[in-house]
């Protein structure tokens, strides 16, 4: 039986992600969804045209008509949904590399599918892959191609503000060789910054994410110094997510941005429910800097989607990633990576401050030490009492300077073990006798 991950149907793509379960899922999404039109988009990857093209014969086959944005980034796919209340099929594995893609389906209004509907979806896409009876025929869908960028454009400056003289500010870009090259020199032009240089801007299928981009940031760190910029942004391949780097070439992640963006907007009166959003992986010194403020941190599982579900159940304006995967839920209904770093471009701007200062000012970070151990059952692995023991002594050690997280993967025989301290020695020492103690 087929299992959405927390983020969509991944797989190497015309292996586990074929043009038949692209279109297996054009069927379901529409049979189970019920809109008469359904937006299509995608990112940079060779095999993108190929499940585009599989998604929306799939639709058209049940009669839905077919909204083609072409290359686009999440953010402006979701965005488009919202904008229209139409359901949308975004073709992209994110930060994954080339051969790998994905598809990623969001209801009418931009949000990620309810349980219930992506239940339905599965259920339809397995009934379509294993039957042998013809489908009832029916009408047949058009589909037509549409540009949402300058849209999408004009929604992140009036999100921030537009028609400032921001002039003062350098910037690198690094594009990821992904969907951001389809609109962020446009973007970040108009927002008033002087966009030094732009990195890994000429996508050929083949380059998404290669030595680039959100995961590789080298080149980004070694331009900023080199050109005297304020800012370096770093994209993902479908730039849903980013991650900064200072004018000294420090980088900033997505903890570090959420500890700036919640203090300007507690002042501000905009951070509602008086709290944010994290996950388990976010560093200890967020939850510290957070504790500092009086704000609440609401701490979820690993995925933007636990995320965005804390978010709307305790009424929050900001949640996120240390990925860089951050949700403005006044301006977004997912992680976008464009308006993300519009807003820090806007913060800058207005605190008139060194990037690195306000960072450091932000949150302390905790050297955080992380190993995957291979396992033949996960869950075991991580409950067994000598396991629990490991962790029990190294937390009594610890006090409230450091945290320890054991996570069974949920899609590979594997353990992570996560340790924080206040040095790197100290949690690369803790990690490896909390290893120790697992049975392989």
């Amino acid at each position: 039986m087929l299992r959405f991950g927390t983020d969509g149907i991944r797989g190497r793509a015309n292996e586990t992600l074929t043009v038949s379960l692209a279109l297996a899922l054009g069927i379901g999404v529409g049979d189970v969804l019920g809109a008469s039109r359904v937006i299509v988009g995608r990112d940079t990857r060779e095999s993108g045209p190929m499940l585009v093209a599989g998604v929306a014969a799939g639709l058209m086959s049940v009669g839905v008509d077919v909204v083609d944005v072409g290359v686009a980034p999440t953010g402006a796919i979701a965005f488009a949904s919202s904008l229209y209340r139409l359901p949308a099929v975004v073709v992209s594995a994110s930060h994954n590399p080339y051969f790998d893609n994905g598809l990623k389906v969001f209801s009418a209004g931009g949000r990620k599918l309810s349980d219930q509907d992506q239940q339905a979806v599965e259920g339809s896409i397995e009934a379509f892959l294993h039957s042998n009876q013809p489908r009832t025929v029916r009408a047949v869908g058009t589909l037509v191609t549409e540009d949402v960028s300058v849209e999408y454009c004009q929604h992140i400056l009036s999100s921030v503000g537009s028609g400032r003289d921001r002039g003062s500010l350098r910037v690198v870009l690094d594009l990821a060789n992904g969907a951001a090259a389809s609109v962020a020199k446009e973007l970040f032009a108009e927002l008033g910054v002087e966009v030094v240089r732009v990195l890994s801007d000429n996508p050929s299928g083949r380059n998404i994410n290669e030595d680039c981009g959100s995961t590789s940031i080298g080149s980004l760190q070694r331009a900023v110094l080199e050109l005297g910029a304020d800012v370096g942004l770093a994209f993902d391949g479908d730039a849903d997510r980013v991650i900064a780097v200072t004018e000294s070439g420090e980088v900033v992640d997505g903890d570090q941005l959420m500890a700036m963006f919640a203090p300007d907007l507690f002042e501000s009166g905009k951070l509602k429910g008086a709290g944010i959003a994290a996950t388990v992986m976010s560093n200890l010194g967020l939850h510290k800097a957070m504790e500092r403020l009086g704000i609440s941190l609401f701490v979820t599982p690993v995925g933007d989607r636990f995320v965005l579900d804390a978010m709307e159940a305790n009424g929050l304006s900001l949640g996120g990633e240390q990925s860089g995967h951050i949700i403005f839920s006044d301006y977004a209904t997912t992680g976008d990576g464009l308006l993300t770093g519009a807003m820090l471009i806007d913060l800058l701007d207005r605190s008139n401050a060194k990037l690195s200062d306000m960072s450091e000012a932000a949150m302390t970070k905790y050297p955080q030490v992380l190993i995957s151990v291979a396992v033949s059952d996960s869950k075991r692995a991580a409950s067994s009492d000598r396991v629990r023991g490991a962790v029990e002594k190294a937390e009594s050690l610890l006090g409230g300077s450091g945290r320890i997280l054991l996570r069974p993967s949920g899609t590979e025989p594997v353990v992570r073990v996560m340790v924080e301290a206040e040095t790197h020695a100290r949690a690369q020492g803790i990690a490896e006798e909390i290893v120790a103690s697992i049975d392989r």
